[in-house]
């Protein structure tokens, strides 16, 4: 179901993540989904795996909400392994006619899989455990040294997080309208390729119709409120740097220290 998908969902808590600065958050993900890249062999996927481990763990965020966020993509994890297991030459374990697969392949393919696993999986941490204002003040805050070259700061913040709020919303929208056209008959899983997608216009048309009018309503809301964007606006919560946060950096800069030391000795 569509409302399985949890990309972009907060999942209220006071772990040690939630109480982190949304600043500490964003550049801990990006330090650590550029370390993923590092790992090429079992020891580090080893580190990975275990450090993955205790950040959700740490943060208290149900393990099957994390195998959510991994479930909608299982077609592109399936794809990138059997693309790396039937087209990496190397030792031949099996043949079956003209496929061949070697034992290379089967390495390099579990490997990437599993980066893809670890990289989803750590980014959804970032979403669960902040909510979307709280997400929107560490974005602007970071792009702030960018807006003395022009940069909209508070714009593109504001942006990308009502994106990333409606998400869910959206989904939710499209199963409900789902249900109710195959209550009317529609059919959206048999037939070939051009079937499926002439049924997919009954789903689209009012969906399309639906976005929009939350989108008028949003801007409505928002001039009704004075909105005129950054210029001017003070913040009742102000971001500021912990020993928590310190402590955040530190595991996150030792971990990459680490994955390179491997990658250099033990790769």
């Amino acid at each position: 179901m569509l409302t399985d998908i949890t990309l972009g969902q907060y999942y209220p808590g006071d772990s040690f993540l939630h109480r982190l600065d949304p600043r500490t958050k964003i550049l801990c993900t990006m330090i650590f989904i550029c370390s993923i890249f590092l790992a090429n062999n079992w020891w580090s996927y080893g580190l990975v795996t275990l450090f993955t481990g205790s950040c959700i763990f740490i943060s208290r965020v149900p393990w099957r909400m994390i195998w959510k966020s991994l479930r909608p993509l299982w077609l592109i994890l399936v794809f990138t392994l059997m693309i790396h297991v039937l087209t990496t030459p190397g030792t031949e374990i099996f043949s079956i006619g003209p496929i061949h697969v070697s034992e290379e392949g089967l390495r390099n393919g579990t490997l990437m899989t599993l980066r893809l696993v670890f990289l989803i999986a750590f980014s959804s941490l970032l979403t669960y455990t902040t909510s979307p204002i709280v997400l929107t003040d560490g974005i602007e805050a970071l792009l702030m040294p960018f807006k003395r070259i022009g940069v909209p700061a508070h714009e593109l913040a504001m942006m990308m997080t009502i994106a990333l709020r409606f998400i869910p919303t959206l989904l939710e929208e499209t199963d409900r309208i789902m249900k109710a056209q195959a209550s009317r008959g529609a059919d959206f899983t048999t037939g070939n390729l051009w079937q499926k997608a002439k049924g997919l216009i009954p789903l689209l048309v009012p969906l399309f119709i639906s976005a929009f009018r939350r989108a008028d309503d949003l801007a409505t809301a928002m001039e009704a409120r004075c909105y005129r964007g950054g210029e001017g606006r003070t913040k009742m919560h102000q971001l500021i740097y912990t020993k928590r946060d310190y402590t955040a950096f530190c595991a996150i800069l030792f971990i990459l220290i680490l994955l390179i030391v491997m990658y250099i000795y033990l790769g």
